[in-house]
């Protein structure tokens, strides 16, 4: 008798609602999360009074001083700029392109590089600068 009440007292934690509510949870945060990608490069932005920051996902092209194009944390030329940009823009369509160039780099390489983006059909393109009032 003592023993088939020990085994009614015996109470056991269903802990599977409240696993199935962490893996909900975790998917919902990964399947929300933007990720930002980061050109690779170092680069002293110009300033200008009107620059406004972009809220949405962006396909980010850097441009250092010595004409370098960095996209994705790599080195790359200006002939794989477009079809680099048409695989950015299949991962992310309402992405735009913003060119981070340094305020010491060619215009002649930076109108390259936009005449490329608009080769590969995006529309938007931006060009990154510091607003020097913060």
């Amino acid at each position: 008798m003592s023993r088939a009440r020990a085994k009614q007292e015996e109470a056991e934690i269903n802990i599977t609602p409240m696993l199935d509510i962490v893996f909900i949870m975790l998917i919902f945060f990964i399947v929300t999360t933007s990720f930002t990608k980061e050109t690779g490069a170092t680069i002293v932005k110009p300033e200008a009074s009107q620059a406004i920051s972009l809220r949405n996902g962006t396909i980010l092209i850097g441009v250092r001083s010595n004409d370098d194009i960095w996209m994705n944390k790599r080195l790359i030329e200006l002939r794989e700029v477009r079809s680099m940009v048409e695989r950015a823009k299949a991962e992310n369509p309402e992405g735009s392109v913003v060119i981070v160039a340094d305020k010491d780099s060619r215009i002649g390489t930076v109108t390259q590089i936009m005449d490329q983006v608009k080769l590969s059909g995006v529309q938007g393109i931006a060009i990154s600068a510091e607003n020097p009032n913060g």
